[in-house]
């Protein structure tokens, strides 16, 4: 809080929103005919500074951005235009109340407000805190949201804090929704662009992008949006050699060495291209700049309008990224590089049909939106570490059929598929009545087809999965995930449009189940409580009395968590004047509990957050300034904390109490005709409230009474800083007969906690702050622009995240290994200095 008085200097100095220009004033009438003395020159037109008004459907009604009692943050069309997005990476950064963990495109873990437990998420994690939305259709998997390709798109909503009563479990936190432009009857229109870049320290790419929008009669059109794009690599798989240890077992006769036998395998693996022994291994991976990325997509609505109060809108989209390599250096092995051994790729395919209908009841509006999403991730990663660091630690070892020692390095293959159904009905009441309601259904189903397949090269068929050849482990699970619900809002104005009340309810039901496999073979784990010990104890030692579970051996656990519950919500509204209003908020979101992968394990608890909150929205000079802001208080209860445990493998427990405070705010303002500026800052102290023990008692519920707490009462909640803003300016001119624009945009983010827990902590070390600046500058004339801009201009090296491949007290030991002295973690970080030239062109 300290920071206020500055950081309110900065809002009222500068803005983010939208602009808009104000038609010339009129100019004065004619001097009467009997004048004698020519009339003074009537004054030049003057062109007038204001802001535009943006309109909004975060409350699932279409309103004006200042009348909405909600902390919301808005980049339209024409701002993500101007500052070149393209993906979630590029506006992200823009939205100062969302942070963000990512180990690649598509995989990115969102949180909105500090509400951030950190951890490990991956395959069968907590479902997410926060919901991501194009147009009516949620697009939030288990896994996370579609990195949805950003073009052609209307406007980008940021909701924060808990939005459970409209957006339901999806939106504990936080909503972000992706409106995109829809087809219009009215008029043929149609536009392209074309965008070559470089990026430093790495190679070129490009993006190509191109819509139509085409009149079928007076009320039928289509809109077809296409895109590729390709982003070049900047990561280096350096030329490496990794030598296993060296054990020796010297037979009970230390003098004698003629009885020695080895003891591991103590080989040689190498990223080179050479020829193999069977004490070298050459994989020839090696290779720079080999984190590239392709992206093709495209977009096909239609809308017919079938009389003035009813209209259909069917829409079919579909992406497809393959990204090659890793996102993440090794700081060992140098900037922006690592060594890697295996195959590291992967390949993100969805599409989704969508159906919206929308028309009028009475005088009600009545809306339908149902999304069929159909997902499939292919995934290959190096887990080398793993048998390098619990070799060298714990003697790990791997076998041939001969019983050799053989290399134990590890790779992994995934493949996860995801279905998801989503309906919702919904009717609101004319927004000019006193008394306005808002009311829906909402149901909800989303399947995942877990295969993950741990492999090492040449190990024996004892000690493989049975019928998986060199398959030290296999989780090969299903996962369903149910949600239903009722909801519903209502508003009456106590003095018409001065003093405005609202409540609103969300009962809803949730039914999460997991099944299927997980674990070793017999032969190498005989006496484990999973794997295919589980299928010998149950149906004896031939597999060939076993019963498949899609392919796996047998069915290890069969498990569900059924839960129903209530959400609420309180606002107070008052428009002070027509242009300055102050709210104040009580809502509820929540998290629905679930089935922990290791089937073994307990399941785990729905977490809640409650939230507390007063809020402004204020226009000054005739809208040539907007001040908006909230300030607020969350408690997050028994919130949900993924690790990873045991074998590689998500646990998921219940860490206990949390609160959040905060304030954020964002300003607008039309300085001049030609110059805009503008700022968004938020400010979190997001700490827990109670020790988090690491355990939970018999029924899920978090311990907090321990000696030696993993992390006690008052630690910082890892992910969010405690400071994240953005500061934009952009001046128009001309040059002669061209429309000329100069840009610069500068993001800062705080310093952040890479762990809650305090010893994992230490281990990967903190995320230190970072400050990136983007610069840009254009001309345009009739229908075509022409742009250049440099990102990251300082080549800031941001850290978004820090992992070690196995346990960090095993993979991120210190001074165990020589070339690894402080253990072996990774780095997320941003894309280098980016050089690019953008032409584009609308009909």
């Amino acid at each position: 809080m300290s920071r206020l008085p500055l950081a309110a200097a900065i809002c009222f100095a500068v803005s983010t929103a939208a602009y808009a220009q104000e038609a010339a004033a009129p100019q004065d009438a004619q001097a009467p005919q009997a004048q004698t003395t020519p009339a003074p020159a009537a004054p030049a037109p003057q062109r007038t500074a204001t802001l535009e008004a943006v309109t909004v459907t975060a409350q699932k009604r279409t309103e004006n951005l200042q009348k909405v009692p909600i902390s919301l943050e808005v980049l339209g069309e024409e701002k993500l235009d101007e500052l070149n997005v393209t993906d979630f990476d590029d506006y992200v950064k823009f939205l100062p109340s969302v942070s963000y963990q990512t180990f690649g495109p598509g995989f990115a873990q969102i949180y909105m407000r500090g509400v951030a437990s950190g951890g490990d998420g991956n395959h069968s994690g907590s479902l997410p805190s926060v919901g991501v939305y194009l147009d009516e259709q949620p697009v939030t998997t288990i896994q996370g949201p579609l990195d949805l390709h950003i073009y052609d798109v209307a406007r980008v909503e940021a909701l924060s804090g808990p939005q459970g009563t409209l957006y339901g479990a999806s939106a504990q936190a936080g909503a972000l929704r992706v409106i995109t432009n829809k087809p219009d009857p009215s008029g043929f229109a149609a536009g392209y662009a074309l965008e070559l870049n470089s990026v430093s320290h790495g190679g070129m790419g490009h993006v190509e992008e191109g819509f139509v929008n085409i009149p079928l009669t007076d009320t039928a059109a289509i809109r077809l949006v296409g895109w590729n794009q390709h982003d070049a690599g900047y990561i280096d798989n350096k030329p490496g050699d990794r030598q296993f240890p060296i054990r020796i077992d010297d037979g009970g006769t230390p003098a004698d060495p003629s009885d020695d036998v080895p003891a591991s395998w103590g080989g040689v693996l190498t990223n080179r291209n050479c020829t193999s022994t069977p004490q070298l291994v050459c994989t020839g991976r090696a290779e720079d700049d080999y984190n590239d990325v392709d992206t093709t997509g495209a977009r096909l609505a239609l809308k017919v309008d079938l009389n003035e109060n009813w209209s259909i809108t069917p829409t079919l989209m579909g992406q497809n990224a393959v990204a090659n390599g890793n996102f993440a250096f090794d700081e060992e092995v140098g900037d922006l590089a690592l060594n890697h051994f295996y195959k590291e790729r992967s390949e993100d395919n969805w599409w989704q049909a969508a159906l919206t209908v929308q028309g009028k009841i009475g005088n009600f509006d009545l809306t339908y939106a149902y999304a069929h999403l159909k997902r499939n991730d292919d995934v290959d990663s190096d887990y080398n570490d793993y048998g390098f660091w619990y070799d060298t630690l714990y003697s790990y070892s791997a076998y041939n059929d001969n019983g050799d020692f053989i290399n134990p390095s590890q790779y992994i293959q995934g493949k996860d598929r995801y279905k998801k159904d989503s309906h919702e009905l919904r009717l609101s009441s004319p927004a000019e009545d006193r008394l306005r309601l808002t009311a829906g259904l909402f149901w909800e189903t989303q399947k995942h087809d877990i295969q993950q397949r741990y492999k090492i090269d040449g190990f024996a068929d004892i000690y493989s999965i049975h019928g998986w050849p060199n398959t030290i482990w296999l989780t090969k699970q299903e996962r369903e995930d149910h949600d239903e619900a009722i909801f519903g809002e209502v508003s009456y104005d106590f003095i018409p449009d001065v003093l405005i009340g609202t409540i609103g309810g969300r009962h809803f039901r949730s039914d999460n189940s997991l099944k299927g496999f997980f674990g070793f073979s017999a032969g190498w784990s005989p006496n484990s409580s999973y794997g295919e010990a589980v299928c010998v104890a149950q149906f004896g030692p031939d597999p060939a009395n076993w019963p498949s579970f899609n392919g796996a051996p047998c069915e290890v656990f069969d498990k569900e968590v059924k839960e129903s519950g209530n959400l609420g919500k309180a606002n107070l509204t008052w428009q002070i004047t027509p242009t300055k209003m102050i709210y104040g908020t009580w809502s509820e979101g929540y998290r629905p509990g679930g089935i922990n992968r290791r089937g073994t394990l307990p399941p785990y608890l729905s977490d809640y957050l409650t939230n507390y909150e007063v809020g402004w929205k204020t226009s000054w000079g005739e809208n040539r300034l907007t001040f908006n802001g909230s300030l607020f208080h969350q408690e997050w209860k028994d919130f949900q904390f993924s690790i990873l445990g045991a074998n590689g493998l998500t646990e998921i427990k219940n860490a206990n109490q949390a609160s959040i405070d905060g304030l954020e705010m964002d300003v607008n303002w039309a300085a001049t005709y030609n110059l805009q500026l503008g700022a968004g800052a938020a400010f979190y102290d997001a700490k827990l409230t109670e020790n988090y023990c690491g355990f939970t008692d018999d029924n899920g519920n978090p311990v907090t009474d321990c000696p030696d707490p993993e992390a006690p009462d008052g630690t910082q909640l890892p992910v969010t800083p405690k400071f994240k803003g953005n500061l934009i300016a952009r001046y128009n001119f001309n040059i002669g007969s061209f429309d000329s624009f100069v840009q610069g945009a500068v993001v800062h983010v705080g310093d952040r906690k890479s762990d809650l827990r305090l010893l994992e902590r230490s281990i990967l070390g903190d995320l230190p702050a970072y400050t990136t600046a983007d610069l840009s500058a254009g001309i345009s004339k009739n229908s075509w622009s022409l742009s250049v801009y440099v990102n990251n201009v300082f080549d800031e090296r941001a850290q978004i995240n820090r992992f070690t491949n196995c346990a960090e007290t095993v993979c991120g030991a210190a001074g165990v290994v020589p070339e690894y002295p402080n253990g072996q973690v990774y780095t997320v970080t941003n894309q280098p200095r980016t050089f690019g030239v953008r032409f584009s062109q609308e009909f």
